[in-house]
């Protein structure tokens, strides 16, 4: 099975490719939004589907970390990079501006849930700190809810809860 995005609302659509020869044309209408687009058939020079791909979760130990989203009924495992300075992290949305999209169908996430900041301290090292944007279902840390003023610092392994999705801090070095 194939996934196509819809260029308009980005829900993704499925179909079956080994009915379909290469270079055939295929006509979509989007579930959602009701836009019709196109395809054609061919190899593919994107990446492979996220579900199929081998997420290599130590990809960015030699940066500034990564957040590992747990596969649930509203989305797929994801690795995703943090960078120095405020990673706003939420659910992926169009014409929402943050770091850290979560691809994810999960409406309790909010589009700007929560933020972690990345820093080094005066030895160099990497200092994580969890904090809530505010949010409408809130922020957990270890299922214990950050206040809205809370800032915490995190370490690598740390579990976090946004909405009805999890992800797991690991640090870089």
């Amino acid at each position: 099975m194939k996934r196509v995005r819809c260029p308009k609302c980005e829900n993704y659509l499925t179909f079956d490719e080994t009915k379909y020869s290469e270079g055939q044309s295929l006509v979509f209408v989007c579930d959602q939004c009701k836009k019709q687009f196109s395809i054609r058939l061919g190899k593919s020079k994107m990446q492979a589907m996220r579900k199929e791909e081998k997420l290599d979760e130590t990809e960015f130990k030699d940066t500034f970390g990564s957040i590992t989203v747990i596969e649930n009924v509203f989305g797929f495992k994801q690795v995703l990079p943090l960078q120095e300075g405020d990673n706003v992290i939420g659910r992926r949305s169009i014409g929402t501006e943050i770091n850290v999209p979560i691809e994810t169908s999960d409406m309790s996430m909010d589009r700007r849930h929560c933020i972690i900041n990345v820093k080094r301290n005066k030895s160099g090292e990497l200092v994580y700190t969890l904090r809530d944007a505010p949010s409408l279902t809130g922020t957990f840390l270890n299922n214990e809810i950050l206040g809205d003023r809370d800032r915490v610092r995190i370490e690598d392994g740390a579990i976090v809860t946004i909405g009805a999705t999890t992800f797991i801090l690991r640090a870089g070095e």
